[in-house]
């Protein structure tokens, strides 16, 4: 029998659906051992984290007919989100006749917080068919749902609709808007959004303003604008936070900005350690080269350290070539104790495959409890890129879980530097279904191709490219100089004069100490003048040339620093060795894969990578 809401409700009742709580049977005696039901309900739902008894709870709503109380069916899908029962969340949503916008804005921010983004937007566009209009509640969530799926136009309709209510200067709504625009990596939008909170209330940017914005950029590949965001926050008169310094300091390691990443590390001292911020700084050092500086803050960490100190530093050794060095402190790592994790033993196996080391590399492998597709990845690549492609091709045949592109790919790139067209096929064939639109993996199998001088296979390739509009990575190559990022891209005409006249004053002095230029490695069916020019235009050159011309006379002992966004060429390689030992100057170069430390007129990674 329903029960009208100013009747008094048993104790009886409520007691078969809480658990007699001291406070409780209190309460009941102050009120002679009943009170209304509205209130019991109320009292029940009071921090009540179990999924029984809130089922129960509902249950007590249905049959005392109480269903209409906005406020109690609120607080009851509140508590069933708290535990994590989204589904039984839903169910009491779809009940309720006429839910307010609290409650739809409630639910969808439970499924972003879910991570259950699709769900959040189907339920936001639901909410636009039950025309019930979304607030600066809603909003927040259901753009930071589009960003988390890059619904590129949705997230733009979003935006529209957030500017047809008013909702733009809002602080969180315009925060979020920006967040998004920054991870579709469309940083004049941002900039739009940024610009467009001056009138009325504007947008507050105080320090969690800045702090998402930045975050967003350094987490999604722009780096350059984080970076300058950062020093916009500093010039408004912002202090920096920890979250704001790692940000900005994982940006200078993306970038390999090391004295923007020193200053900023100068500032970290004059605060209390932190360390996030000290593993932030570690990643930076090596990421930049600087290994001995990079063990310097590994060491001041003391007790501090946690196992993502140990595996950075450790990645640091294995990626800056001195495996030695990573294998030695992955032993002292297990004598203190510190149990290493996945991404410890992914670094221990990039020491093995930097240095060839098979046996050693088979070794940790095998003592992995459960090896992930990353792990079989650096497996094939220390096997392929050791020569042992059969045995590595064998390897994937044979892994219990479904090798997928990066284990593919990696057989690939093996391939390709030993010129095995046949099992590279293979690993292209397998790559063709499970990535047909990287175009990474088809320039891989062009480049095995014109190796071995088959252009009517790369013209077939390229013309498939073309036809499924897959575009190459340009290549390019950047240099810090003054706390400015210089970038040179690939056969560019547009740099100065100076720089090619410099260049080719460089490339009569190695000439004469022997350097050839390996015109083998020009993959285009083309003379050979026409080669060697193509060569003398690569960006790591008119990288380094600028940084002979540039750089202060006082910097002559300091390294130069060279970060390339693809793997080095053997050509480029060489001519870096001519050119160290030519000027007695030491050049750290960072590739794709790995550092190459010129010195003397020898590589770090003993002309293997």
């Amino acid at each position: 029998m329903t029960m009208n809401s100013k009747e008094m409700l048993p104790f009886s009742l409520i007691s078969k659906t809480h658990p007699q709580t001291e406070a409780l049977l209190s309460l009941i005696h102050q009120t002679r051992y009943q009170i209304s039901p509205k209130s019991a309900v109320a009292i029940l739902l009071k921090s009540n984290s179990n999924p029984a008894h809130l089922k129960q709870i509902h249950s007590l709503l249905l049959t005392t007919g109480l269903t209409h109380k906005n406020s109690l069916l609120t607080r009851l899908l509140e508590n069933l989100i708290r535990i994590g029962d989204i589904r039984y969340a839903r169910k009491l949503f779809d009940e309720i006749p006429k839910p307010r916008v609290f409650l739809w804005s409630t639910l969808i921010r439970a499924y972003f917080n879910d991570n259950l983004p699709f769900d959040a937007i189907s339920l936001y566009l639901q909410m636009g068919s039950a025309n019930v209009r979304p607030d600066s509640f809603t909003f927040p969530f259901v753009v930071k749902a589009c960003a988390e799926v890059l619904n590129v136009r949705l997230g733009m309709a979003v935006h529209g609709q957030i500017v047809k209510y008013g909702l733009h200067e809002n602080a969180i709504v315009g925060t979020e808007l920006m967040v998004m625009y920054a991870k579709f990596g469309d940083s004049e939008s941002a900039d739009c959004v940024f610009d467009s909170g001056g009138g009325g209330d504007g947008l507050s940017r105080d320090l969690v303003f800045w702090n998402a914005l930045i975050s967003a950029y350094a987490q999604n590949g722009n780096a350059s604008r984080a970076l300058a965001l950062y020093r916009r926050m500093e010039s408004d008169g912002i202090e920096p936070d920890a979250i704001t310094l790692v940000s900005a300091i994982s940006s200078c390691a993306y970038l390999g900005c090391l004295d923007f990443g020193r200053q900023l590390h100068s500032r970290v001292k004059e605060r209390v350690r932190n360390v996030y911020i000290e593993n932030a700084l570690i990643d930076m050092y090596s990421k930049c080269g600087s290994m001995d500086e990079a063990s310097k803050v590994f060491s001041e960490m003391g007790d501090r350290r946690n196992v993502v100190s140990w595996s950075t530093m450790i990645g640091g050794y294995a990626v800056n070539g001195d495996s030695d060095k990573a294998l030695s402190l992955f032993s002292r790592m297990k004598d203190d104790n510190v149990k290493p994790n996945s991404v410890t033993m992914l670094a221990v196996l990039s020491a093995c495959s930097h240095a060839g080391l098979v046996s050693e590399g088979k070794k940790y492998f095998y003592s992995i409890s459960r090896p992930t597709a990353e792990h079989y990845a650096t497996m094939v690549d220390l096997l392929g890129r050791s020569g042992h492609l059969e045995e590595a091709f064998s390897f994937i045949k044979n892994m219990p879980i479904e090798p997928d592109a990066a284990v593919w790919g990696a057989l690939l790139g093996s391939c390709t530097i030993y010129h095995d067209t046949s099992i590279g096929q293979i690993a292209a064939d397998e790559l063709y279904k499970l990535a047909p639109s990287t175009p990474s993996y088809q320039v891989l199998l062009s480049n095995m191709y014109a190796v071995s001088e088959r252009w009517d296979d790369v013209h077939k390739i390229r013309k498939h490219m073309r036809g499924n509009n897959l575009k190459k990575v340009s290549a390019y190559s950047s240099v810090e100089l003054d706390g400015e990022v210089h970038v040179f891209s690939e056969g560019s005409r547009s740099q100065c004069k100076e720089i090619y006249e410099k260049l080719g004053e460089l490339d009569g002095i190695v000439k004469a100490m022997g350097y050839r230029a390996e015109t083998g490695i020009v993959l285009h069916d083309v003379e050979v003048e026409e080669k060697e020019a193509a060569l003398r235009t690569h960006s790591e050159k008119l990288a380094i040339t600028f940084s002979l011309l540039y750089s202060r006379g006082d910097d002559e002992g300091v390294p130069l620093r060279i970060m390339k966004n693809l793997r080095v060429c053997n050509d480029c390689h060489t001519f870096f060795k001519y050119v160290s030992k030519a000027l007695g100057r030491e050049i750290i170069m960072r590739d794709k894969n790995r550092f190459h430390h010129f010195r003397d007129g020898r590589c770090s990674c003993n002309d293997f990578w």
